[in-house]
């Protein structure tokens, strides 16, 4: 696998990794300076999602996580943290790939447009579906193993989302020797992982690489991206307040019923701190989500066939009635007849 020279000094890598770790650390909104030092980005930078890093910020932000937790193995804890839906847009894709072949390529294809200091390749043969990991040459020893630990777990949780299990099966080869914590790998990992290796290689059972996704008609993660998409395009680049953070974050998450605390939490700072802040734009949190599940549901019955069922499920409510009482006092009318109006 090749990188070019210019993923270090090109800024096209997003936030979302850097905010993973910080949330991985438990930092607090006064501490994410910490984490951003000898970056050249602030702190305050790292909510914005119009904001992109280069290879040797990513790398420097990376090493600082490392040794804000005190902890060789931090790369696993971090890791854990990356899934599918961590990638964007990517995730999605990946979540609607009808077979695990296929969402491992479509990884493979769109991980350099995310982050472009790791890559994958795919190979299946007459036994495996063989996924070779790659590092650029311009990340530092010191946060080498932390990259593939990442890379090598956000593989295994593409490939659990579309099993619908853990992969037991296989194994994981790695370069390196086995680090001081290697009895943890055991605990990270799922299948059997082997040291000093020639090579980074995660083996998957060939079998296994036409099995169908194991999440819901993939149309309709296809239907819920283009619908985020929409929505986050209108909202205008150089919005910074609370507000439209919140928006950005119940947007770009899969699950948008975030309940307050969690959304306080990715943004750092407390509940009592959030609700503040969003009463000084003069709105609160509830007012904000009903926002966007009132648009995102609009767009959903005026612009697909989808049953008000699955709108429902999209929207990440586990009880249709309870979706159609929301959607009541958001329009005054029901689904139903919205939909009929709107035709």
């Amino acid at each position: 696998m090749e990188f070019s020279d210019s993923n270090m000094t090109t800024a096209a890598i997003p936030m979302t990794y850097s905010r993973v770790a910080a949330r991985a650390l438990g930092l607090g909104e006064r501490q994410l300076d910490r984490l951003m030092f000898g970056s050249g980005v602030l702190g305050r930078d790292l909510l914005r999602d119009d904001r992109y890093l280069n290879g040797r910020q990513q790398v420097q932000i990376l090493s600082n996580a490392l040794d804000i937790s005190g902890d060789e193995a931090f790369g696993l804890y971090y890791g854990k943290q990356i899934t599918p839906s961590t990638h964007g847009p990517m995730g999605f894709l990946v979540n609607s790939s009808p077979t695990l072949l296929e969402a491992l390529e479509s990884f493979r294809d769109y991980l350099p447009l995310r982050m472009n200091l790791t890559a994958i390749s795919v190979c299946k043969t007459e036994d495996w579906l063989e996924c070779r990991l790659g590092v650029s040459h311009g990340v530092t020893q010191k946060v080498y193993r932390l990259f593939i630990e990442t890379l090598s777990l956000g593989l295994l949780a593409i490939t659990e989302s579309i099993l619908g299990r853990p992969l037991s099966e296989g194994g994981l080869w790695l370069s390196y020797p086995p680090p001081s914590y290697r009895e943890k790998y055991y605990s990270a990992y799922p299948c059997v992982v082997n040291f000093s290796a020639k090579e980074n290689l995660l083996r998957i059972p060939a079998a296994l690489a036409n099995t169908v996704n194991a999440s819901s008609d993939s149309r309709n993660y296809e239907l819920a991206l283009d619908q985020c998409r929409q929505l986050l395009r209108q909202m205008t680049p150089d919005e910074h307040n609370v507000v439209s953070q919140v928006r950005r974050l119940l947007l770009s998450s899969p699950n948008h019923q975030l309940v307050e605390a969690d959304v306080a939490a990715a943004l750092f700072v407390s509940k009592r701190t959030l609700a503040r802040r969003l009463a000084q734009e003069g709105v609160g949190f509830r007012e904000v989500r009903d926002q966007v599940l009132s648009s995102l549901a609009e767009g959903y019955l005026l612009n697909t066939q989808l049953s008000v069922d699955v709108v429902a499920t999209l929207l990440n409510y586990h009880d249709a009635s309870n979706f159609r009482r929301a959607f009541k006092r958001w329009y005054g009318v029901s689904p139903d007849t919205f939909r009929k109006r709107g035709k």
